[in-house]
Parts: C-alpha cells; structure tokens; sequence
C-alpha cells in the first residue's frame, strides 16, 4: 500500500450554522510528498490539544496532543495520549472502539453535506461513517452509510500499542500514539462533488478523547461540545484551514 507523505513508521442534512461562541481554528499544514522521518515529519504540524473535558469526567483528564498534514493524495493525523487505565477490548472493524481509550476525528468537507468519524481505539480498531443526518435513532442515526470495508482497507493505521487485546485494563501510567492516513478518494466515494482541498480551502470537524467503560471514564474535545455529552452535534465544529 503506497503511504501518505511516503513510507515512513509509526478513524436530513447535517446542521451548518455556527454555535455562538468563538469556534476555534487548526491549520492544517502541507507535508512532503515524500519519505521523510517521523519526528521532522510531525515537527511541521500544528497542534491541536484536546482539552475541553466534559463534566461528567471526573476522575480522568488525560494530556491529548493531534497533528495533521497534507499533500496531493490525502491527509495523515497523528495523536498522542498520555493515558492511565488504558482499556483495549474491540478487535474488528466496526466494533464500538469508544468505549476503549480511544481517539476520534471528526471532519467535513467544504460543501459536503455529511461528515466522517474516525474513531481509533488505542490498538488501532477502526469505526467510520459517512453520517448526512447525526439524530439519533434506537439503531443508530437518521442517516449514516457505514464506510464499506474494503474502502476502509485502504486507511493506514499504525499505533505504538501492538498487544492485541488486553485485559484487564492497564491501570499504570502509559502514553500511547496513533497515525492515520487517508486518502481523499477514500472520500470522493461518498462525498458527492469532492474537491481535493487547496491553500485556504475550510473544512470543519473535531478532535475527541474517550474512555467510555474504563475504569475512569473521560470524554474530551477540541472544539467545545456544550452542555449535552454528544459528540455528534456538527454545529459545534471547528474550523481546519489548509495551507
């Protein structure tokens, strides 16, 4: 599979109008086209820090960091936890990695009426969909179109944890890492009219942390969510501007 950036080591219409308070913005910056090591790599990257924890974590605020580059045939994101009781339990795609330590982008291409969300648990288990109307429903959402997996095969997804899974949860200090890359066909399969973004091109979306059924459970944003523990509220967006 030829990698973003090239090979190196190491996620009714939905609403538009902007919520009130100041909306932050994250610029996403233009990475090399080719090989380059990881920490010149990432050193080129804004970061974006995940820090607005909802009420409802109480006992757990872990220091989340997310980087994000771009070049021609896709964009490639980065994050770094410095985690404690570090739960890995969903082992398939599609699995309900968030009620793991798990990370999430959520993002929504200029004049596309849904947004992606790419949700990573710490061992690198994916959940993503293309989701046009986020009203929750008993199964689901009004309108989600799970993101088939044979398109999904073409994400990369390299976390620094490799033990696949673990139990218990590991209770002791530990920082993780997770790197996704995906290319924009990917997102030209859904999204009618895609457009591969350009300098000054806006996108919208967030950066999330969870740890739904830890032993401590967590729920953090970039962009701040408002009173409802909801991640899925579009309005609430934040700006990505592109390089």
């Amino acid at each position: 599979m030829t990698h973003l950036f090239g090979p190196w080591r190491f996620v009714g219409p939905v609403e538009q109008e902007n919520h009130p308070m100041t909306q932050p913005v994250y610029t996403i910056r233009r990475g090399p086209a080719g090989g380059i090591g990881p920490k010149d790599l990432w050193d080129r990257a804004e970061v974006a820090q995940i820090d607005h924890f909802h009420p409802a974590s109480v006992s757990q605020h872990p220091k989340t960091e997310c980087r994000v580059l771009y070049n021609q045939e896709g964009f490639r994101y980065s994050f770094q936890v410095r985690d404690r009781w570090v739960r890995a339990q969903a082992l398939n795609y599609q699995d309900q990695v968030c009620l793991d330590s798990c990370v999430e982008f959520f993002v929504q291409a200029a004049g596309a009426p849904g947004y992606f969300n790419f949700e990573v648990n710490c061992i690198g288990t994916l959940l993503l969909s293309y989701i046009e109307d986020p009203h929750r429903t008993p199964t689901g959402f009004v309108k989600a179109t799970p993101v088939r997996a044979q398109d999904a095969a073409r994400i990369t997804i390299e976390p620094s944890i490799t033990q696949r899974p673990f139990l218990p949860e590991r209770t002791e200090p530990l920082t993780w890492q997770v790197d996704v890359g995906v290319p924009f066909e990917l997102l030209r399969s859904y999204v009618p009219d895609f457009q591969i973004p350009r300098s000054g091109t806006e996108w919208r979306g967030n950066f999330f942390k969870c740890g739904d059924e830890t032993s401590h459970p967590h729920w953090a944003s970039w962009a701040p969510i408002g009173e409802e523990l909801n991640f899925h509220v579009p309005r609430y967006f934040g700006k990505l501007v592109f390089e």
